[in-house]
């Protein structure tokens, strides 16, 4: 029977390769994105569907044209980073920046528009050391609260066996005693895969 030990190794090496050709930036986590009209209507619907402070009114042309002349990309930014007062992610971290991508679609055309497959921007606040530096080092430098320690790779290695994207996953949507992206509500997804790319290069490189 093969055991942990064994497999180190062979998990080390795939670890290697993920980081090395990038594997471990863009698109979504493990779990399904929903679509925009679930989104809008879990989340977005309590402000956008009356115009709440300002809200632009979903499927309402005139409330959309001002913001959306700007184009697309510039809604998705706005919306994860948060605007006047819309929180980031829309007060809901867990949230993917697909699935925002795909609530944005939906009330700037009314739901007359096919989900979106990918986001309409990637938005990025540094290297993964500066979002760790930032971030996931107020837990992760010391293991508060059970986090795997920079650098213990006998920490990260019994979490690897579901694969990387389940990491990913779980600190975009939470685990545990971490909140969604860490308690920091406007990281985007791809924030979140440079920083466990990140903690990973450092934590199974080192002897």
């Amino acid at each position: 029977m093969m055991t942990l030990g064994s497999q180190r190794p062979v998990v080390l090496a795939m670890i290697h390769l993920a980081i090395a050709f990038g594997l471990l930036v863009g698109g979504s986590a493990a779990a399904a994105d929903r679509s925009g009209k679930e989104v809008v209507n879990s989340v977005c619907a309590s402000c956008h569907g009356e115009g709440k402070d300002g809200a632009p009114r979903i499927g309402n042309t005139a409330d959309w044209a001002p913001r959306a002349k700007f184009g697309l990309p510039r809604l998705l930014h706005s919306s994860m980073e948060g605007l006047r007062k819309m929180p980031a992610h829309g007060g809901k971290a867990a949230v993917t920046d697909l699935e925002m991508t795909r609530a944005i679609a939906y009330m700037v055309s009314g739901g007359k528009t096919p989900d979106p497959q990918k986001p309409y921007a990637k938005v990025a606040h540094g290297s993964g050391e500066d979002i760790v530096n930032a971030a996931c080092g107020n837990c992760h430098r010391e293991g508060v609260g059970g986090a795997p320690k920079i650098g213990d790779k006998e920490a990260w290695l019994p979490r690897l066996p579901k694969g990387v994207a389940e990491l990913v996953a779980s600190a975009i949507h939470g685990h545990n005693k971490m909140p969604a992206r860490g308690g920091f509500s406007n990281l985007s997804d791809i924030d979140i895969h440079a920083a466990v790319s990140y903690m990973l290069t450092q934590s199974l490189t080192r002897k």
